[in-house]
């Protein structure tokens, strides 16, 4: 199984077996597999939305460069 990462901080996550949830010692998140799914998938929704938006605006911008006055 790969590594996991803090989703906050990025520093590894530990798995406790005994109360099945993963741990971080950097920032101290205690989440269960599914809370840490959840979060992950929060971030990159908000990562594609602004990859949208930077999408829109690049775009815009090529047309108004090119437009010919």
């Amino acid at each position: 199984m790969p590594e996991q990462l803090c989703p906050e901080c990025g520093a590894t996550l530990f798995y406790d077996s005994p109360t099945k949830r993963y741990a971080c010692k950097g920032c101290g998140l205690y989440v269960t597999k599914d809370e840490l799914v959840n979060i992950k998938d929060k971030l990159r929704q908000g990562t594609d939305e602004y990859r949208k938006r930077k999408q829109q605006q690049s775009e815009y911008l090529e047309w108004w460069l090119s437009a010919k006055k």
